[in-house]
């Protein structure tokens, strides 16, 4: 009789690294010059940030009129964006703070830029309620602060009011999170700098030596916020739902945009980590510790959440048939065969249809297959997002009202803009920070030896304080 043989994970670092040879690579982008592939990014990047810059001094100059709002639409690309680009802010701080918790070995090759991806693409959502308010110089109406105004405050009733709360909340604990997981690295970096640098790395760090006191009180305040910070994933998406779920509107007022808003954006942040991950590996040469096993686990992540997300729109179907209200029956009937049938289509196809093909072992670990993947399925998830705005406004209780929605270059032109933001954001990141966690992934190498990196962790050449944090890990 045959004995049992217990599978053994993938590697998790391959190239059979020791110490000295993960701090060279991960602190390699930062400290070299950048590569062309780099320049060229970075350059289209801020194109387009310019580009976004140039339609919002139009917009604050001539008004809202500039973009193709109208009587019956009043949301339009705007929110859409808004909501897209919050729903890709929340994979990062759930990645960090919930595989955290669980002590899921393979969050080390992508926490730190998923991360800082959470901080990026949140900025980038709050531009946009800044500026559909038409009036820029009323937007301090949105924090509540004592005045000398009256009865004037603000409207504690209005989901919108509770967006602000609830995104600088997540804002500020997604912040401290990434924050605190930086310090031990730009101590790292500090002690192989020289100059300017080494003054500011030394700023950035707070003094970090690697004492085992720092080390204690590092991992004590990383589960505090990894505590915090998962509750937050599941509220602040909900709380955006209740912008539309509180409402009377057909179509919007239903119990399962909670849960519904927090899958999706759980699914398309996944993707735009998988986005960025696989273009950050190559271009910085990152694949010996972002592996096809990272890839790997995140698509199944993907295949999970994309499955909920199509139960949430056949529920919808399902209860808008069963409830045999016709005004909810026709929102929905629209949605499928009304003027937008195209958007409908492209989110099903991109969101619902799509995934399955991550059933086949193969196709997860196909690095072409997996990137093509995550840029649909953030199409898709932007096709919902619009399926649920304009779509839903667009046909509302009178008929000569109706209307067609069609953004201007205006509109366009600031989306473009905000991607301009986010990369140029992410690709200055790289170059100030390591974009995977050093000390991290040294205690896998430390504590899983063979079954991580197929040979003995060796200690190699320490470099600075590296041998402390061997001694403290």
């Amino acid at each position: 009789m045959s004995a049992i043989v217990s599978p053994i994970r993938e590697p998790l670092i391959t190239g059979h690294k020791d110490y000295h040879q993960i701090t060279e690579d991960i602190c390699a982008p930062s400290e070299r010059t950048p590569s062309t592939a780099w320049v060229i990014a970075f350059m289209v990047a801020v194109s387009f940030l310019g580009l976004g810059m140039f339609c919002i001094l139009w917009t604050i100059w001539f008004g809202i009129g500039t973009w193709n709002l109208n009587r019956t639409i009043g949301w339009g690309w705007d929110i859409t964006n808004f909501v897209w680009w919050i729903g890709i802010g929340h994979a990062g701080t759930l990645i960090s703070a919930i595989l955290l918790l669980f002590r899921q070995k393979w969050r080390t090759g992508v926490n730190r830029a998923a991360e800082a991806m959470t901080i990026f693409a949140v900025l980038c959502a709050a531009l946009f309620p800044g500026i559909h308010v038409g009036r820029m110089w009323v937007v301090f109406y949105f924090f509540p602060y004592p005045n000398t105004r009256g009865p004037l405050w603000v409207n504690f009733n209005s989901p919108l009011l509770w967006d602000l709360f609830a995104i600088s909340t997540y804002f500020t604990v997604s912040l401290l999170f990434w924050y605190t997981g930086l310090v031990p690295d730009f101590a790292t970096l500090r002690d192989r700098a020289s100059g300017l640098r080494k003054k500011l790395y030394s700023f950035l760090s707070f003094g970090w030596t690697g004492a085992a006191k720092h080390w204690s009180r590092f991992e004590a305040l990383s589960l505090v916020l990894a505590g915090l910070a998962t509750p937050l994933v599941l509220s602040v998406h909900t709380i955006v739902s209740f912008d539309f779920a509180t409402s009377v509107i057909p179509g919007w007022h239903t119990t399962i945009f909670p849960p519904y808003f927090v899958a999706g954006a759980i699914f398309s942040g996944f993707a735009m980590v998988l986005t960025l991950m696989i273009i950050t590996r190559k271009i910085l040469k990152l694949e010996d510790y972002i592996t096809i096993e990272h890839i790997d686990s995140m698509n199944k992540v993907i295949l999970l959440t994309g499955t909920i997300v199509g139960v949430a729109y056949l529920t919808e179907l399902f209860i808008a048939w069963y409830s045999g209200y016709i005004y909810e029956q026709f929102a929905f009937m629209n949605r499928v065969q009304g003027i937008y049938w195209w958007s409908y289509v492209g989110m099903m196809s991109c969101n619902v249809l799509s995934p399955q093909i991550f059933w086949s072992s193969k196709m997860r670990r196909n690095v072409t297959v997996t990137f093509f993947m995550s840029i649909f399925v953030n199409i898709g998830m932007w096709f919902e997002r619009f399926v649920i705005i304009p779509t839903t406004l667009a046909r509302d209780y009178l008929p000569s009202s109706w209307s067609y929605y069609s953004p201007t270059w205006v509109e366009i032109g600031i989306f473009l803009g905000t991607l301009g933001i986010f990369f140029t954001l992410y690709l200055g990141f790289t170059r100030v920070a390591p974009v995977v966690a050093i000390a991290e992934v040294k205690s896998i190498l430390k504590t899983a030896g063979d079954q991580y990196t197929g040979e003995n962790a060796k200690g190699g050449h320490h470099h600075g304080h590296d041998s402390v944090k061997e001694a403290a890990h």
